[in-house]
């Protein structure tokens, strides 16, 4: 039985014609997946951007409204506590209630407290309601202390068993004294402040909801959920990260466990966060269709256009058999050059260019051993840290005082030296290094490196590639080394040393004004609530008088140090000079600020120094505000914590006091 030679030795690739007609077909089968590949994560990435672009507005917008729905609540409320003013009398506040019936399309229930969190009135009147006790209760605290409207957390309804929210403001009379509170009952059910989550259309599994700051869920497609205080939303970083008044976008797990797009956006007013999800798989489903029929379409034009291409290359490629043979007879010494007798000018113009290299080549490898000598000597004699390169990226030499500078011997492989690279600056240096090899500029980076015995140098290193004077070939690069190690830390010493204090290493005044700058920046682009504590050392006069300086200086590195173990570790503490400290609360709220105030005025009446057999201590007033919208800078807000710890001095020392950004003046928190 006969066989066709062409079939035979395509079988066998026993010719460079087979070779390259699969590698032909290789090529093409690679080029399909590298193609969809790309299509896909370009795809992939216009269909997340697309969608989290989506899930950013519909935030924004929900936000937006649910805002509105929360300001127009403490706008009627406040319209009906300007109509009540400060009426007592219960028959007449009740009255006035049912005079404004209208309110029930926004509330499920009007309710009326004393000064003493007593209800006093309520309509629609609900047996029981009337005496109801709200003192300790967390809305009738935050009323009283802050002087401003709030909503509560969830709480599930007496009568109609269903998750709601106290919306009230209080009544303050022409002094600015609280007189009590006026509150609507919201259900989180019937009420239309979620009716927009629920026309939502985000796919078939996307969905909203709403939290609060504190992490009770008040929306959610599964009711369960609501007011569980069983669920953990700090799992999520995302989620956490929004609880503390974030407000943006991201990637990251979902509470059943799926990883999906996510959308946050803040509902300041009532300290609410919104948040868009859809799950990643249903964000690429018709992306992941579209490239299925990608696949499959280029499968059969491969299939269909395959046997015409192998025929035409066969053709096109049957002079390649003598420039095969004439180059593997120049490589064996049989030629020194090809003659290729053909009429296709492409076959042509390699067979000369072969020509051309293959002379080039001849005439370095005569001078090889001469140059590489004469490098051998420059670099081994050079006090610098010097390496080669080849232009694969690969470091094949470094001089006698390189390997002295990294601490390891010349016959260490590359690999195992460069895993000692600070893992901060390895994937940055790497990146550098390829783009370098690529486009043949000059790679200039500093980075650390851990000698072998864990001692960490900062390096400066600087590589050229080396260019061949004819043709403009790069042979690789050369490069040098040095150790800048007591420069940069001369440098980070000089930069701690500008903005801290020397006693105390805490901040000193210039390190916490620019941190207040920042923090006030932030407010008023975000709205990002933050606290400013001031104070100095009740006492601590005697201290320097009766025990010296030195005795002082003791108590104040003391006391420094009792300071930043009672603040977060995001806090920011200052001695702005003598005795006077600084605390700046970012991302804090009054209560917040309140109970830390409390606790450094406790932990630093602990706090003693003896001399001479006698016992010395101190204690604080502090002064405590937060930013408000009417500051027109730092200044204003220094301005007001300052006033207020003179104000708690003047209460006899040892106390803290608030001073709000209004005219209410101050008010004694703890003593």
């Amino acid at each position: 039985m006969s066989h066709n030679p062409w079939l035979s030795r395509l079988i066998t690739l026993s010719s460079l014609k087979s070779r390259l007609l699969l590698g032909l077909s290789c090529a093409l089968l690679l080029l399909a997946g590298l193609v969809l590949g790309m299509a896909w994560q370009v795809g992939k990435t216009m269909v997340q951007e697309t969608n989290m672009a989506h899930l950013r507005y519909e935030a924004d917008i929900i936000a937006d409204e649910i805002t509105q729905q929360i300001d127009h609540r403490f706008q009627a409320l406040e319209r009906l506590s300007n109509t009540l003013g400060v009426v007592s009398d219960t028959s007449q506040i009740s009255y006035e209630l049912r005079k404004n019936d209208s309110l029930l399309a926004w509330f499920d229930a009007i309710v009326v407290s004393d000064s003493q969190g007593r209800i006093i009135a309520d309509w629609p009147a609900v047996a029981g309601r009337t005496g109801l006790e709200t003192a300790e209760l967390e809305y009738f605290k935050m009323l009283r202390g802050t002087r401003q409207p709030y909503v509560s957390e969830p709480f599930i309804g007496r009568a109609s068993d269903m998750p709601m929210v106290l919306v009230s403001v209080p009544r303050l009379d022409s002094d600015g004294r609280f007189v009590g509170f006026i509150g609507g009952v919201v259900s989180l059910d019937s009420s239309g402040l979620f009716r927009r989550l629920a026309t939502i259309r985000l796919g078939s599994e996307g969905y909203a909801a709403v939290a609060t700051a504190s992490g009770r869920v008040l929306y959610h497609p599964n009711r369960s959920l609501i007011n569980n205080e069983n669920v953990d939303l700090t799992a999520n970083p995302l989620i956490d990260l929004a609880l503390d008044g974030w407000r943006g976008d991201g990637i990251g797990s979902l509470l059943d466990g799926r990883v999906g797009l996510q959308s946050y956006a803040q509902v300041w007013p009532a300290s609410w966060v919104v948040g868009l999800y859809l799950p990643i798989d249903q964000a690429q489903l018709p992306l992941s269709g579209f490239i299925q029929k990608l696949w499959w379409i280029w499968i059969v034009a491969a299939l269909l256009m395959m046997p015409l291409l192998w025929w035409l290359l066969a053709r096109i490629l049957t002079p390649l058999d003598r420039l095969e043979s004439q180059i593997g007879e120049v490589g064996i010494g049989r030629r020194s050059y090809v003659d290729l007798a053909t009429s296709m000018q492409e076959l042509e113009q390699v067979a000369h260019t072969f020509n051309r290299v293959e002379d080039e080549r001849q005439q370095l490898v005569e001078h090889l051993q001469e140059r590489e000598a004469f490098l051998d000597s420059v670099m081994n004699a050079s006090p610098q840290g010097m390496f080669v390169a080849d232009f694969g990226g690969n470091i094949t030499y470094m001089n006698p005082a390189l390997l002295e500078i990294l601490g390891i011997e010349s016959n260490i492989l590359m690999e195992t030296w460069l895993e000692q690279i600070h893992e901060d600056d390895r994937s940055g240096a790497e990146d550098m290094w390829q783009h370098s090899l690529k486009t043949g500029n000059d790679y200039m980076r500093q980075l650390r490196f851990i000698r072998s015995d864990n001692e960490m140098l900062w390096l400066d290193i600087h590589a050229r590639v080396v260019m061949l004077s004819q043709g403009g070939n790069s042979l690789g690069l050369v490069g040098v080394v040095k150790d800048i190690t007591e420069r940069r830390e001369q440098e980070a010493l000089q930069r701690w040393e500008a903005e801290h204090d020397p006693l105390t290493g805490l901040l000193n005044r210039r390190g916490f004004e620019r941190r207040l700058e920042d923090a006030f920046a932030d407010f008023q682009k975000t709205s990002t609530p933050s606290a400013l504590l001031l104070f100095d050392l009740d006492h601590f006069k005697p201290i320097n008088d009766e025990g010296g300086h030195a005795l002082g200086d003791e108590m104040l590195r003391r006391i420094a140090q009792v300071v930043a173990w009672e603040v977060r570790r995001s806090d920011h503490v200052a001695r702005q000079g003598g005795d006077e400290f600084g605390v700046l609360l970012p991302s804090c709220t009054l209560g917040q600020a309140e109970r830390i105030a409390e606790s450094l005025r406790q932990s630093v009446s602990e706090v003693s120094v003896i001399n001479e057999g006698k016992e010395y201590s101190v204690t604080l007033s502090i002064g405590v505000t937060t930013f408000g919208d009417s500051d027109v800078n730092v200044e204003t807000v220094l301005s007001r914590a300052d006033a207020a710890s003179y104000d708690a001095k003047g209460l006899g020392r040892d106390s803290v006091v608030v001073k709000l950004p209004t005219s209410l003046g101050p008010v004694k928190m703890f003593e």
